[in-house]
């Protein structure tokens, strides 16, 4: 670990994981720049001063220049700017790496893909911490890991959400055990290709040994080839695999032990393959058998995740906000136990093929009702294949929603797209979706 201690430290990208980052610079003695293009930030980011940190904000351009250390925030884009320093040999990190060789003592899971890291992340922690583990989970989900650093004790292990923007930065990163769950269009607005976007993927697996062990699906060849890029021991989960989802069991193949799936609180396919994959990578990481049956039975699932509303006229309504890809959205969809779905769609637009969507609303779909930057794109695709309906907001948008569907039903937020068009995030997106539905007459 390069000490910091008299070094120009730019931190770019004030978000929360730019502010811990600048914090931690700050802390071992660095001479800190914090830097963003926007000019209005977080009360957090100005008090930065306060602890002898200069803020340049409103854009990029000279920031860098002299710098000896570039930190750069998840959510910052290719900038030119930081391609130059990079030119010039100057280092640049992710928050995530700067923390990570911190910590990298610390025993460590690490859970990307396009859909389910959140989920399995925190049954993942859920399981360790049953064993009596002190367990810190983050990273993209929560807190960033650089506000932990310097605390004491240290957690007994580290499990991390990594989203690709992270992983481009992590050189050095190199998990116990790894989980890439999928890969699906995602971020084709900031990649140049998919292919790109999967190798950002992959490069959560580049450090690791033999001795660590990656988690994948089975039969799946985006994420093979990705695998080929590690060393590590491959465990496969899926219908197939050393970890099998079966109708009534998960399926511990290299144990012989067996979960049902009558005691596993997450319903539905596709929270099964996830807790497949937790129940992999927490037994990569040592979890017992009895740590893994208690997490299972006791963890029902996260806030914005196909999370049950209320039931009205006879039409149940869901929260799946955190459906920010046409992936999420599709798995979302199929894996609901109504036979029939209103979906709930749009917003920014991440230019990925809505196709898929199309083919699941063809089996599923009642309707779709579509908001947001990306509404007309999506109507265009979805064409004829179930009724289309625009809304001007969140509360035209339930409101149709409920006309479109009948005694049986479901009405789904799902979005397949980012929230930033009209909301702070998908959080305040998916608020937004329960009070419109809580404020609508009638029913339970």
């Amino acid at each position: 670990m390069e000490p910091l201690r008299g070094k120009r430290v730019v931190v770019v990208g004030l978000g929360r994981s730019g502010v811990a980052a600048a914090r931690l610079a700050v802390a071992e003695g660095a001479r800190v720049t914090a830097n963003d293009a926007a000019t209005e930030v977080s009360g957090e980011a100005r008090a930065l001063r306060d602890l002898g940190v200069a803020l340049a904000l409103g854009g990029h351009a000279g920031v860098l220049d002299d710098a000896d250390l570039v930190i750069v925030s998840p959510g910052v884009p290719r900038l030119a700017q930081i391609a130059a320093a990079e030119a010039r040999g100057v280092p640049v990190l992710g928050e995530l790496e700067l923390a990570w060789r911190r910590l990298s003592g610390v025993p460590t899971a690490a859970i990307g893909g396009t859909n389910g890291k959140s989920t399995t992340t925190t049954l993942v922690a859920e399981m360790l911490s049953a064993a009596g583990a002190r367990v810190f989970a983050g990273g993209n989900l929560g807190t960033p890991l650089a506000e932990i650093v310097g605390q004491e004790p240290r957690p007994d292990a580290l499990v991390l959400e990594v989203s690709s923007f992270q992983s481009e930065r992590t050189p050095t990163l190199r998990p116990r055990a790894a989980a890439l769950l999928n890969i699906t269009d995602d971020h084709l607005d900031r990649y140049d290709s998919f292919d790109a976007y999967a190798d950002a993927k992959g490069n959560l697996l580049a450090s690791m040994t033999p001795d660590d062990t990656a988690v994948a699906p089975f039969g799946d060849p985006v994420v093979a080839r990705q695998l080929a890029r590690s060393r590590a021991r491959v465990w496969t989960f899926g219908r197939q695999g050393d970890f099998r989802v079966t109708d009534d069991a998960i399926v511990d193949g290299p144990s012989g032990r067996s979960y049902s799936r009558a005691e596993i609180a997450l319903a539905g396919d596709h929270n099964a393959l996830n807790a497949a994959a937790s129940v992999a990578v927490a037994t990569a990481m040592g979890a017992p058998e009895a740590a893994i049956r208690a997490a299972l039975r006791a963890f029902e699932g996260l806030a914005h995740r196909i999370a049950f509303v209320r039931e009205l006229d006879g039409v149940r309504y869901y929260d799946d906000s955190k459906g920010t890809n046409v992936g999420a959205s599709v798995a979302a969809l199929l894996g609901m136990r109504e036979p029939k779905v209103v979906l709930v769609a749009g917003g920014r637009d991440k230019l990925g093929a809505y196709e898929p969507l199309v083919d699941a609303l063809r089996r599923r779909g009642r309707a779709v009702v579509v908001i947001g930057e990306a509404a007309a794109r999506i109507a265009n695709a979805v064409g004829d294949a179930v009724e289309v309906a625009r809304a001007r907001d969140m509360d035209d948008a339930v409101t149709t929603a409920r006309r479109l569907a009948r005694p049986g039903d479901a009405v789904l937020l799902s979005p397949a797209c980012s929230s930033f068009d009209m909301f702070r995030d998908y959080k305040h997106r998916g608020d937004e979706f329960v009070r419109a539905v809580r404020a609508q007459g009638g029913g339970r």
